[in-house]
């Protein structure tokens, strides 16, 4: 990895391996409560009373302490109430927070990257008349904790959905239902729970936990969000695809018109989607919502005036906000500009070792196999490459990353390990070297594979819209 300019410093990739004091202890506080879920709490063994004392234990001396080592007591005796299952929740998320924040230390180490101490503090809770139905969200997350994952069964897991059809409509809970939604269909996709083969701890763990604190007063209240005017230089795109719902997710550097230090942001937007259309039709649906797409693709910056954007450093995009720029190629904002870019603070519920994606840019590395991992060696340092999550959605292939020779990509923290994760590489052809980018098709391509997929896409967009027809005119 190397500097952003020459004042930016040679990134320290040997850091990235050094271990982080405490990690492996709360990380291991955090998987005994994780088991004990597993068999539920309704009537705990010792060895679910074990990793109930652990994570109290791992908290003592915070300000959770006494109502952690409550709730585990309680949980312990089989006598948990709400409140109790809410503090172990926090209990979890708060060590998982410092896991966080322990791992973006190092990052910023070895970047040499600055961010602000603090996010703006959470306005105030809005006077919504919504207690009712996140009393209810908490009681069936309550019920779930209590059978385990090797109790769910159909009843129970239907028990969300009248809880979820209430809140939909409300705006204001609709970040809520849609977690629980998601939750509820992975579990009714397991039931039973006692003949599952392989259960998710670590990840139903973090929804369960994730979504209960997500029923607490001003627990969605975001801070007051300021405004952005300067320019807008994107390095990549990040695409997130499932079966129903796509989001394409734009990290950028963005240059403050009034000269003040320029900062790493994201933009995003989110569409839902027919199981259908998949790869490179993605697209189709995500551009109408967004001009920075078709930028990003013809690699030109974008002018933002007065464009909404949070502490967490997330543009709240409007396409009214926003102009067409110059030339604004990737590579070279990544050399100049990356480097002395300031980074965000996380919100205090995004404080999770999964949620780490910082923009990086390496270059001079030599790659290499090893046992099915491709490796970028800098410096003598090997960092992993996260080919798996590069996107099917765009002309980036693992085999590109192979005959490399540059990358911007989003540093992130799995399975114990840093890896990077590609947004776009520089490779050689015919002495010459040419940028493939992830979001090379989002605002359209005349690439022959690029234009394929999208054409299939179109096709089957155009027989979901006939059939739907036909069901309406019936």
């Amino acid at each position: 990895m190397v500097p952003a300019d020459q004042d930016g410093g040679v990134m320290r990739t040997a850091l990235l391996t050094d271990p982080v004091d405490g990690l492996d202890e709360a990380l291991a506080a955090v998987d005994a409560f994780d088991s004990a879920l597993v068999g539920g709490l309704l009537r705990p063994r010792p060895a679910q009373a074990a990793g109930l004392s652990e994570l109290a234990d791992a908290v003592a001396g915070t300000p959770l302490a006494a109502r952690a080592a409550e709730a585990a007591e309680k949980a312990a005796a089989g006598a948990a109430g709400e409140e109790h299952f809410v503090a172990l929740a926090a209990a979890r998320a708060a060590l998982l927070g410092s896991v966080h924040d322990a791992l973006i230390t190092r990052a910023d180490e070895a970047a040499g990257r600055s961010r602000p101490g603090e996010t703006a503090p959470a306005a105030g809770p809005a006077e919504r008349q919504t207690a009712n139905l996140s009393g209810a969200a908490r009681s069936w997350l309550c019920d779930l904790a209590r059978a385990g994952w090797q109790g769910i069964d159909h009843e129970l897991v239907s028990g969300a959905a009248q809880v979820v059809s209430a809140m939909l409509p409300d705006p204001a809970l609709r970040r809520q239902a849609t977690l629980l939604d998601g939750f509820a269909a992975e579990l009714a996709a397991s039931c039973p729970g006692a003949t599952l083969e392989r259960t998710p701890v670590r990840r139903w763990a973090d929804l369960w936990s994730r979504a209960m604190l997500l029923t607490l007063p001003g627990a969605t209240e975001a801070s007051a969000p300021g405004t952005a005017t300067g320019r807008l230089l994107p390095l990549g795109v990040d695409v997130h695809e499932h079966a129903t719902a796509a989001q394409a997710q734009v990290h950028a550097v963005f240059e403050p018109a009034d000269g003040t230090t320029p900062r790493l942001v994201r933009a995003a937007v989110s569409v839902p989607k027919p199981d259908t259309v998949v790869e490179a039709g993605v697209w189709q649906l995500l551009r109408p919502h967004m001009a920075l797409l078709a930028a990003v693709s013809e690699g030109r910056s974008m002018e933002l005036s007065g464009m909404p954007v949070t502490a967490e450093g997330d543009l709240i995009w409007n396409d009214d906000q926003a102009r067409p720029g110059g030339s604004a190629d990737a590579f070279a904002t990544a050399r100049v500009a990356l480097g002395a870019a300031t980074a965000p603070t996380a919100a205090p519920l995004d404080r999770h070792p999964a949620r780490i994606a910082e923009p990086v840019f390496l270059e001079g590395y030599a790659v290499r196999e090893e046992s099915g991992t491709l490796l970028f060696d800098v410096a003598g340092h090997p960092v992993a490459v996260d080919a798996a999550r590069i996107p099917t959605a765009g002309p980036l292939t693992p085999e590109a990353v192979e005959a490399s020779g540059a990358c911007i990509g989003l540093l992130r923290w799995d399975a114990g390990t840093f890896t990077v994760q590609p947004l776009a590489v520089e490779t050689t052809v015919r002495r010459k070297a040419v940028a493939v980018h992830g979001g090379g098709w989002a605002g359209g391509t005349t690439d022959k594979a690029g234009v394929k997929a999208e054409k299939a896409a179109t096709d089957a967009v155009k027989v979901l819209r006939e059939r739907a027809g036909r069901l309406l005119r019936k």
